[in-house]
């Protein structure tokens, strides 16, 4: 499904208006946050952080390596 989109003028700044159906796909309403990204065919647009997996990951390692240390903190 292709929407056209306007870019108009926000106060000093611009915004991209998107329709009520295209925020319903991506379930997110006002206030939500949006990450856009750059890839080969233009720009990507998703509710979900692209860091967060790497963020989920390190956590993961570390709270294997501070397993001990972690349950002594959670007495």
């Amino acid at each position: 499904m292709t929407a056209v989109l306007k870019v108009r003028k926000l106060g000093n700044s611009l915004a991209v208006i998107l329709p009520k159906d295209q925020l319903a796909r991506l379930r997110v309403g006002e206030g939500d946050e949006l990450y856009a990204t750059a890839t080969a065919d233009g720009l990507e647009i998703s509710p979900f952080d692209p860091d967060f997996e790497m963020k989920i990951n390190a956590f993961n390692r570390t709270r294997r390596k501070f397993r001990n240390a972690l349950r002594e903190l959670a007495r």
